[in-house]
């Protein structure tokens, strides 16, 4: 039995022929990219583009499938290359070592893109560049300071609610006449923290599901 034996008992083989012929590419390789670029590279995708400008660092251990102490001060996109090798080899992996933002030029062309990325200005350029070749993609919100995964939707942008980071990217989408596009987002309220400071407290269970979320979204379009 090979190793995509099980999920082409669940789906066919022609959906993994699909799968197998098809380009991914996940801009953010962290807390949620990872999880997403897992499960494309353990359903059968046969052709994973990576960006992240990042290394690893110790305080991604918590969270991120790449961190290990193995990995740490790695490249980011190289820990990601490694590990979906290491999953399957035959799958082609293309990585771009960088911060993706309006000045980004790429000539490539995937079948779907996942946006995990944190940075808003950065969210906005990448629906733009979609939206001018043509290439649908899901797009994850705020996943910190969230702790209840029953909470995680799936929806159109302009349909989220609760969300701040959802809130601002309705409005700025609005303004720039951007089309609606599916996001995975949480109804929840935000928890306080612990402690202060400026970074947000985050949990892989809540992460790791928002990053399962989009890739399972993006497995059922390429295969529908």
């Amino acid at each position: 039995m090979d190793r995509l034996h099980r999920i082409t008992l669940l789906f066919g083989e022609e959906a993994i022929n699909k799968l197998q012929k098809s380009t991914v590419l996940v801009v953010g390789c962290g807390a949620v990219g990872s999880f997403a670029i897992e499960a494309l590279a353990r359903s059968g995708v046969g052709h994973i583009i990576l960006i992240d400008f990042d290394k690893v660092e110790e305080s991604n251990i918590n969270r991120q499938l790449f961190a290990l102490d193995s990995s740490l001060n790695k490249i980011k996109v190289d820990a990601a290359r490694q590990r979906i090798q290491d999953i399957n080899p035959n799958i082609q992996v293309e990585v771009f070592n960088m911060f993706f933002d309006e000045n980004t030029q790429l000539n490539i062309k995937p079948d779907y893109v996942i946006d995990a990325i944190d940075t808003v200005a950065s969210k906005i350029a990448l629906y733009k560049w979609c939206f001018e070749k043509n290439i649908p993609f899901i797009s994850s919100m705020g996943a910190a300071r969230k702790t209840d995964i029953t909470k995680i939707k799936i929806d159109k942008i302009s349909k989220t609610t609760v969300c701040p980071l959802a809130a601002k990217i309705r409005r700025m989408v609005r303004e720039l006449k951007i089309k609606d596009f599916p996001v995975v987002y949480s109804v929840e309220n935000a928890s306080p923290q612990k402690n202060g400071g400026k970074e947000f407290g985050s949990v892989i269970t809540v992460t790791g599901s928002f990053g399962l979320m989009l890739a399972d979204f993006v497995i059922k379009k390429l295969i529908s």
